[in-house]
């Protein structure tokens, strides 16, 4: 009875604890890699790793997926503004390159996350999430630039 216990606990342990793969950004800290079904996924980071990353990378699209109305009242400079609710089965025309960084955030991350689990799911392979513009300490603009 003991010993099928302790087989039940270990299973059970294992179980809980399972072996996933972590992304690791270049802070060394642990980015959790979400993934859906199709085997499709995007990194979520924080603002300061997106800052960061804005600063050292060359090529790569900063994503605001608000409304053009928010989009206007304050971004972040250089944004592209293109809506979650636009972002269906088809590829954006704005975003040719599915190997391009994209750093997609929105106001609180909501939206963010289900742009970036859609355009994954489209085939963008280097996708990072960030969050909401609610969190970003970094400079905004307004208008539609």
């Amino acid at each position: 009875m003991k010993r099928i216990l302790l087989i039940l606990t270990a299973a059970v342990c294992i179980a809980l604890c399972g072996c996933a793969a972590q992304n690791r950004t270049a802070s060394g800290m642990t980015a959790p890699s979400v993934t859906t079904r199709e085997n499709a996924s995007y990194t979520q980071i924080d603002s300061a790793e997106a800052a960061r990353l804005m600063q050292t990378e060359k090529d790569y699209i900063l994503l605001d997926v608000r409304t053009e109305e928010e989009f206007k009242s304050g971004h972040i400079p250089n944004a592209v503004c293109i809506p979650n609710e636009s972002i269906t089965d088809k590829e954006p025309s704005e975003l040719p390159d599915k190997d391009q960084l994209i750093l997609v955030y929105c106001r609180s991350g909501r939206r963010s996350k289900e742009a970036a689990q859609k355009l994954a799911d489209l085939g963008y392979t280097n996708v990072r999430e960030f969050g909401g513009i609610i969190d970003w300490t970094g400079e905004t603009v307004t208008g539609s630039e």
